[in-house]
């Protein structure tokens, strides 16, 4: 007679899927940098690996900078580990003083600027790269915000009436205020370093001063944008960045009136206004 030996049961072993950490990108910063991309960033570890994975495949002769001001979470650690040029500032400066900060330190001779909190693909930057090379002065994101509302959102608004005054309705509601952009050397030196610190001024300087400004491709970059802190004004709840946006509107049209006369360079046709005592 044959005994059947029982098989003792194997052990499960419970086995954890091993958390590889993420690779950072590894960038490379040309000595003679053609391209620089700067990239201001407060907070933004969360997010700035995939910012500078991407922005490292933009152009092979490029630079990155990051202006890291204000940080305390480890940005800056993160963006020198990455192999980025980093600008340290203590204090937080703002996404305007931080662009202005960052151009002032680049190289290149297209400087493309991009936000550290929305990742965009390589392949939606080069346009603006591209259109600097080929001899675009300021190449803008043609994106206009939600523009078909039955009440205008302020930003867009005053978008679409700065375009207007300056004779380019053909950007409708494209402006500095939206990323990605980029600008030439020539351009930035022409409109003024300190203008960066207020977009819709250095677009109101560029076209004046006869710079060849286009909007050259389009990212939806309201979709990326993160939700804002909101205040609370009258039960609304109001994005605080209206009121500054809508200000820097406000200092180009007014800069832009002094320079135009009061009626910003449109003809007052038949009103003979020095006849009236």
């Amino acid at each position: 007679m044959n005994v059947v030996k029982k098989r003792k049961p194997r052990p499960r072993l419970n086995r954890k899927p091993i958390q590889r950490k993420p690779t950072l990108p590894r960038l490379v910063n040309h000595p003679d940098p053609l391209v620089s991309i700067i990239i201001p960033a407060m907070n933004e570890r969360a997010t700035l690996a995939g910012v500078l994975r991407e922005a490292g495949r933009v152009h092979p002769l490029s630079e990155t900078i990051v202006v890291a001001n204000g940080s305390t979470d480890g940005t800056a650690e993160l963006a020198e580990a990455c192999g980025a040029r980093v600008i340290r500032t203590p204090e937080p400066l703002g996404h305007d003083v931080g662009r202005r900060v960052g151009a002032e330190a680049a190289r290149g001779q297209a400087l493309l600027f991009v936000d550290a909190d929305m990742v965009i693909p390589a392949r939606e930057l080069r346009p603006y790269v591209e259109a600097v090379l080929s001899g675009v002065d300021l190449a803008l994101n043609g994106y206009s915000g939600p523009a078909g509302r039955k009440e205008a959102h302020p930003v867009v608004l005053a978008k679409h009436v700065l375009n207007g005054l300056l004779q380019r309705s053909d950007l409708r509601g494209a402006s500095l205020t939206a990323v990605p952009h980029a600008i030439s050397r020539k351009g930035a030196e022409t409109v003024g370093l300190e203008a960066l610190e207020v977009p819709p001024l250095a677009l109101a300087r560029a076209v004046l001063l006869g710079l060849n400004v286009q909007a050259v491709h389009t990212v939806p970059v309201g979709k990326l944008n993160p939700a804002r802190g909101r205040v609370r004004d009258k039960g609304k709840r109001v994005d605080p960045l209206t009121a500054l946006v809508a200000g820097d509107h406000l200092e180009a049209i007014h800069w832009l009136l002094r320079q135009q006369g009061p009626r910003g360079g449109y003809s007052d046709l038949g009103r003979q206004r020095g006849k009236v005592r």
